[in-house]
């Protein structure tokens, strides 16, 4: 900062003032500031600022995987909300293991982030303890938990798979199918998976129809080995959820290797409202969660609480829009 001091002709304390947001100081000084700092290569020390301020400038965030659109969307909405605030994201891959996520949550902590997001409901019983004593804004997302740490910005995937089973149902699919990954690792799936089963059992339908494919994210090649897998076993299956749309157009490529017309055979649904099940061929049904207003909503949940002491804040449940989006893989029903 002296260097800068020096080079632009200032004091230190005008540089420290210039290189700050909402500072009173002449436009001109503080370009001539900027222009020294740059040709210096000179960015301020955020650590130093943070000890004076208390505040870090940034957001932890963990999700479970980084080539998900879902996810991607979420973090984008996050990263759009907070921007504007001068927040900063620091984001933590934990890959669908709750071990893992403990660990990432454990390392964030240490660098005393002003707020946290964390994707899903279920924790470690250390990592619940870790977040509910830290004493910032903690924001679950994607998942409407029986035990929220704090706030909550989600939708239940228990009813999003009972939305499924009920279109499904009337469209005229009786042997209805399901195919997801581990339900161990993947909570957020088996949510959906639970709520799906117990749909078809309460309008009548058998629901021993399931396929676990592998270790979440089911990826597409691995939903077309589990539909090879459904039809070997229930080759009568008239309609199929799977747990995301990566996983239905996989299915749909194996259906169509079976020499499948679908929906005429067979229909097949997703879970995202991915890029691809638009694109596909045809046109993939399924669920649409509004992934980025997952994340605008928990930026601005975050943006609310920063401004007031946890003692002050009152628990914000915000519940999300679910929708399903029909279209040509489960539009026309198979004749009974």
């Amino acid at each position: 900062m002296a260097d800068v001091a020096k080079r632009a002709g200032v004091s230190t304390m005008t540089v420290s003032r210039a290189l700050r947001s909402g500072t009173a100081i002449s436009q001109e000084t503080r370009k001539k500031i900027v222009a020294a700092a740059d040709d210096l290569g000179y960015v301020i020390d955020a650590t130093a600022s943070g000890f004076a301020s208390g505040k870090t400038g940034f957001v932890a965030m963990t999700i479970p995987s980084i080539d998900n659109a879902n996810f991607a969307d979420t973090v984008r909405g996050v990263t759009d909300g907070l921007r504007e605030y001068n927040l900063q994201l620091l984001l933590g891959y934990t890959n669908y293991d709750i071990a893992e996520e403990e660990r990432l949550i454990e390392g964030m902590l240490g660098h005393r982030p002003d707020a946290v997001i964390v994707t899903g409901g279920a924790h470690t019983d250390r990592c619940r303890h870790l977040l509910s004593s830290y004493g910032a804004p903690i924001v679950e997302t994607w998942d409407l938990p029986a035990k929220p740490l704090q706030h909550v910005v989600g939708f239940s995937n228990n009813e999003a798979g009972r939305l499924m089973a009920d279109h499904l149902y009337d469209q005229g699919y009786r042997r209805i199918a399901f195919i997801g990954g581990d339900v161990k690792r993947d909570t957020r799936g088996a949510d959906r998976r639970r709520g799906f089963e117990a749909r078809l059992v309460e309008l009548g339908l058998d629901n021993d129809r399931i396929i676990s494919a592998t270790q979440p994210p089911t990826m597409m090649h691995e939903a077309a080995q589990a539909f090879d897998a459904l039809i070997d076993r229930w080759p009568d299956t008239d309609a199929v959820m799977c747990v995301s749309d990566l996983a239905a157009f996989g299915a749909l490529s194996a259906a169509y290797k079976h020499g499948f017309d679908v929906p005429k055979n067979i229909a097949i649904a997703g879970f995202g409202a991915y890029d691809v099940s638009a694109f596909a061929s045809p046109e993939i049904t399924t669920i649409d969660v509004k992934a980025a207003a997952i994340g605008r909503q928990a930026a601005m949940l975050i943006r609310e609480s920063l401004g007031s002491s946890i003692e002050d804040q009152t628990r914000q449940i915000r519940q999300t829009a679910v929708d399903i989006v029909i279209r040509a893989s489960t539009a026309k029903p198979r004749e009974n």
